[in-house]
């Protein structure tokens, strides 16, 4: 899009909670003639690409009754609503690399071992969900993100940038002559993969073992695009739900202000059944006010620096304080206690680029909470995080025994 997105700080407050203040009733919420499933199972991801400062992150002590950290009393009045976990991580290494391994355990480069590539969570229970909501899941972020969210063939899935497109997505009912066009578009690409099916079919016979691999990952990626046509295809014709908030214009972008309205934008998404797994993508890189001292990336590098890390921490207040409130907003839509949201980063020191020790929060779903769960340090009893989001999954309803480095599901918390 070419238009800019502006908000002014009285535009963005009348945009974001005030909008959810009122119950909204179902007959507003929903544009199709089905009635919403009162109680689905939800998915949200979020993850910052930097981390916290873990000296502020994680609490001293363990269990429910954890006497809270600097960062974690941003969350105080929603303490029995998460756990937090500390010695999480599935020894990936990389630095700003090993980032994109959060909710798949595995980086990119180090997939081509693994059944499912580094499909992350988010995409594993979207595959669940198929084409029960018009969207399997919806991905945000700022700018470019932070490679979050990976499908089954090893592809990255960009974030949508932009809230005002994605509140046209969730709300803007397209005219007949476009829905016409895009029914065109979608016959032309699923004739466009016939062919290509086809033809990978004769190709085949004639290949070696190393290439054939290369054109069955090749061909998963062909049945990943079918997917997402055929599931395009049932919702095209349906109407979409009414939005309970004035529109979002397309103005001056304002990006790390703009977190409010997008968290409004991922609640009302799952308040209308538009998707029930959603991931929001914060990057190392954005522009605030709130920041004097150098870039926020620049913060991360703080060597300790009592200004930098002064500023930092603003950053982090922030951060937490507006999750706080999209938990409020859930709270308000009656979606929280049937989602499950998982919170944290794949950095755990970002002044040293370790992808050790991560800070990870596991909030809703009607969940036995227990505070601050300790794991153990030792090399050979480490839980791997992985066994944290198998859990989840079969929460969710995934019915699988095995994600990304599991060794098991996640035993120290039993999820209800």
């Amino acid at each position: 899009m070419n238009k800019r997105l502006h908000l002014n700080r009285r535009e963005l407050l009348h945009g974001t909670g005030i909008a959810l203040a009122l119950p909204l009733m179902e007959s507003h919420l929903s544009g199709a003639e089905e009635p919403l499933d009162a109680n689905p199972r939800r998915l949200v991801c979020i993850g910052n690409h930097l981390g916290y400062y873990p000296e502020s992150f994680f609490p001293e002590t363990a269990g429910k009754g954890y006497k809270t950290s600097p960062t974690l009393q941003h969350l105080d009045t929603h303490r029995d609503d998460f756990t937090v976990f500390s010695n999480l991580d599935d020894g990936v290494t990389g630095g700003h690399k090993g980032v994109q391994a959060f909710l798949s355990g595995i980086r990119k480069d180090e997939s081509a071992g693994f059944p499912d590539k580094n499909m992350t969570i988010d995409q594993a229970a979207a595959e669940h969900v198929g084409s029960a909501t018009r969207f399997p899941s919806i991905t945000a972020g700022l700018d470019d993100g932070t490679d979050l969210s990976w499908t089954r063939s090893g592809v990255r899935i960009p974030p949508v940038n932009n809230p005002a497109q994605l509140f046209e997505a969730l709300f803007v009912q397209s005219d007949a002559a476009t829905i016409g066009k895009e029914h065109a578009r979608l016959r032309h690409r699923a004739s466009v993969l016939d062919a290509l099916r086809e033809s990978a079919g004769t190709l085949e016979r004639q290949l070696s073992v190393a290439d054939r691999q290369k054109l069955d990952q090749y061909l998963t990626s062909v049945r990943d695009v079918e997917k997402q046509l055929q599931m395009s295809q049932a919702w095209l014709d349906k109407s979409k739900p009414h939005s309970p908030i004035d529109p979002v214009v397309d103005r001056e972008r304002m990006h790390i202000e703009e977190i409010p309205l997008f968290y409004d934008l991922l609640t009302l998404a799952l308040q209308t059944d538009s998707t029930r797994v959603a991931t929001f993508e914060i990057p190392m890189g954005f522009r605030t006010s709130e920041l004097k001292v150098g870039s926020y990336h620049g913060l991360s590098h703080h060597s300790k620096s009592e200004e930098r890390l002064e500023q930092l921490q603003i950053v982090d207040t922030y951060l937490l304080t507006q999750f706080g409130h999209f938990i409020n907003r859930m709270k308000e839509a009656q979606v929280f206690d049937h989602t499950a949201v998982v919170w944290g980063s794949g950095m755990g020191n970002g002044s040293s680029h370790s992808n050790r020790n991560l800070p990870v929060i596991l909030a809703g779903g009607g969940m036995n909470h227990q505070g601050h769960i300790v794991c153990p340090v030792e090399e050979h009893k480490r839980v791997p995080l992985s066994n944290l989001w198998l859990s989840t999954l079969q929460w969710f309803g995934v019915e699988s025994d095995r994600f990304g480095k599991s060794t098991g599901t996640f035993s120290p918390m039993k999820l209800a």
